[in-house]
């Protein structure tokens, strides 16, 4: 589990695709994380979390599947390629941001972006898949950081970022046309199966119990 507070950026060193589907890639890392890291240990690499099958002194090897490589940006990450890098949380650590999983739902269009005096706002097309668990001054993770949205319609939805975010991210390099790696908060999705279980025949939550009980 990560918070979406980023640590470092990292760089794509190399890329190679495996026989059979899939991809390799070797990711620079900080001064000091092989300290604590090692071999199996999980690691968020632009949102999507991933796991560390070799480590050097600068660098960490990963690979990643089909289902990956289809549903991210991964796929099309070349060396050079700059890489939000968060470590897994650990248990009693500072807790930032808000729960995210690296799991990413969808690699999003970034479709405008605003500047707001010396911050920005981002425009992303809000995919069909997530529309259910996007909402204004919900959380969201964009391309592995923990943010607040500012907006969402029926198809699009902004967020508004500091400098600090700018600096210390890749997202101050994003530009329209390119896609981020999004991922929805999960307590949204735990609410809405949990009310669509509730509301099946043998269930509790429906249209008239949420009226008879001051709801709607």
């Amino acid at each position: 589990m990560f918070t979406g507070i980023i640590e470092a950026v990292g760089e794509v060193l190399s890329t190679r695709s495996l026989r059979g589907g899939g991809c390799e890639l070797r990711v620079s890392i900080p001064e000091g994380w092989t300290v604590d890291t090692a071999p199996g240990d999980s690691i968020a690499v632009q949102g999507v979390c991933l796991t560390v099958s070799r480590i050097d002194a600068d660098s960490a090897v990963f690979q990643a599947v089909n289902e990956t490589m289809r549903r991210t940006t991964l796929g099309h990450w070349r060396p050079g390629a700059k890489v939000n890098l968060e470590r897994a949380l650990r248990a009693g650590g500072r807790f930032g941001g808000h729960v995210v999983l690296g799991h990413v739902d969808a690699a999003a269009l970034l479709r405008a972006e605003r500047n707001t005096g010396t911050g920005k706002e981002l425009v992303f097309e809000l995919p069909a898949e997530i529309v259910p668990f996007i909402a204004e001054k919900g959380s969201v993770a964009v391309d592995g950081v923990s943010l607040t949205v500012a907006g969402a319609a029926s198809d699009v939805f902004f967020v508004a970022l500091i400098p600090e975010t700018l600096d210390r991210t890749t997202l101050g390099s994003l530009r329209p046309g390119g896609r981020s790696n999004v991922e929805a908060d999960v307590f949204a999705r735990y609410v809405k199966r949990a009310v669509e279980t509730l509301g099946e025949p043998n269930g509790r939550i429906t249209p008239d119990f949420l009226k008879d009980h001051g709801f709607a």
